[in-house]
């Protein structure tokens, strides 16, 4: 398994909610809480979406928006409409009264409103992810990007948005899978722009050498990895291997793989009731105390502390 689709997996809380969206202009809704990682994609008619604090921006049909952190975010037809209702913990509100206003179900499954003409068609995608695995993933974003709409892009949307329209079995693994590949795709997208700063490890995957090498470090990360060890396996020279790891990468090797562990090992503690040593042997660590001291130097805690205020 690659790094992205690694990360990917290892943060997903659940498989994700799809949701598609046709409403008549003019129209404005507010998310008040929501998931870490949210997708919202324009397909057809007028959109725009905006983050507090921050300008609006306009979706042309295909455009693809990432909205990380969590916090409110609003959908509109355009700019400058006012809010008409507002959405918290799954349910739909009046913006004007704060009244609860009946969510009901479009004419498919998984579809709100309605499909008069000259509506505005938005898929919505909202992602659970956790811990410190998760972390990572948002890191490659901003809190709000958006990827032009792309020929690689819209066969998946078009695939998305009909199958979010039926209720056959196994749909949610469908949609899920779906998603993670709308997902992945515009991940890429995004980080090839030139408005990304995408992380050290993901623009090395495209060195041959180092890619390889963070492939084994997340495939086997429990291995004792040595840096001769990994040197070998891209067939390169120590020195050659670890100078080039490091500018690619922006930390050495090793250090790279003892972050991975501590990520590893966090989220670990804090999803199980595992015994502290297991999970020290089970990310690379043969001796309990040494996986302690570790761990403190990277979480400024101890593994039990850790646990307990989950």
């Amino acid at each position: 398994m690659d790094v992205l689709s690694d990360l990917l997996h290892r943060a997903r809380a659940g498989d994700a909610l799809v949701r598609r969206l046709i409403q008549r202009p003019p129209w404005s809704m507010t998310y008040g809480d929501t998931p870490p990682l949210t997708i919202v994609t324009a397909l057809g008619g007028p959109a725009a979406i905006a983050l507090p604090d921050a300008p609006p921006r306009t979706l042309a049909p295909g455009d693809i928006a990432l909205i990380t952190g969590g916090g409110p975010h609003t959908v509109a037809d355009r700019p400058g409409t006012p809010p008409r209702y507002v959405i918290r913990a799954g349910r739909k509100y009046s913006a004007a009264t704060g009244e609860p206003v009946p969510l009901r179900p479009g004419f498919a499954p998984r579809t709100y409103g309605d499909g008069d003409a000259g509506a505005t068609t938005m898929l919505r995608g909202a992602y659970e992810l956790r811990g410190g695995v998760g972390d990572r993933l948002l890191a490659m974003l901003p809190p709000l990007a958006v990827v032009p709409a792309g020929p690689r892009t819209r066969p998946v949307l078009d695939l998305l948005t009909t199958e979010a329209g039926h209720d056959d079995p196994g749909q949610d693994a469908v949609l899920a899978r779906l998603l993670d590949l709308l997902l992945v795709m515009a991940l890429r997208a995004w980080c090839a722009g030139p408005d990304a700063a995408a992380p050290g490890w993901y623009t090395a995957l495209a060195d041959p050498a180092v890619g390889a090498a963070l492939e084994l470090l997340h495939a086997d990360p429990a291995r004792r990895w040595t840096v001769a060890a990994l040197a070998a396996e891209a067939r390169l020279s120590r020195a050659a291997f670890a100078a080039r790891f490091t500018a690619r990468v922006g930390e050495p090797p090793l250090a790279y793989l003892t972050t991975w562990r501590m990520t590893l090992a966090a989220d670990r503690l804090r999803a199980t009731d595992d015994p502290v040593a297991t999970v020290a042997r089970d990310v690379g660590y043969g001796d309990a105390f040494a996986f302690s001291v570790a761990f403190k130097r990277a979480h400024g805690r101890s593994p039990s502390s850790w646990r307990r205020t989950g």
